[in-house]
């Protein structure tokens, strides 16, 4: 056997190591990576939140008042008729998309004003369970608490 033909290609020995460390690699790292999706969807929440928050900031700065609980986040793309009407609502809303998200799950965010927890209003995701209140992964997520741990 020449050299060359000993270094075309790779064993069966070596093939078989490098599929034996992914095959720990993976053993080690799915289990971690498996749990991050619901954690996304918290964080994504959360983010949304703060977006929502500060369109309504700019809807209350341009109008002297934020929408009540009934005109809701839909106030803040469709310009609302009913009282207290907004002074000098912004030509094309205050989401950049012209439409309310939902939340990660699908639900709606949920928004009271004037708040319970705030002064200005309360803006809170029911997160995975659809409910109100809950703990660990079903807790709400929520602009008035920051989460634990």
């Amino acid at each position: 056997m020449s050299m060359d033909n000993r270094q075309r290609g790779i064993t069966l020995i070596e093939l078989l190591v490098v599929i034996t460390i992914l095959g720990i690699l993976a053993w080690q790292i799915v289990p971690r990576v498996m749990d991050r999706p619901e954690e996304a969807r918290r964080t994504k929440a959360a983010l949304q939140i703060e977006a929502l928050e500060g369109a309504l900031k700019l809807y209350q700065l341009d109008n002297g008042t934020y929408p009540t609980t009934e005109q809701g986040l839909q106030a803040l793309v469709v310009q609302p008729s009913q009282d207290p009407a907004p002074r000098s609502w912004r030509e094309g809303g205050y989401l950049e998309k012209g439409v309310v998200p939902k939340d990660p799950w699908g639900g709606e965010f949920k928004y009271l004003c004037p708040g319970e927890h705030n002064p200005g209003f309360d803006l809170w995701s029911t997160g995975p369970d659809g409910e109100d209140g809950g703990e660990g992964k079903n807790a709400d997520i929520t602009n008035w608490a920051k989460e634990e741990g």
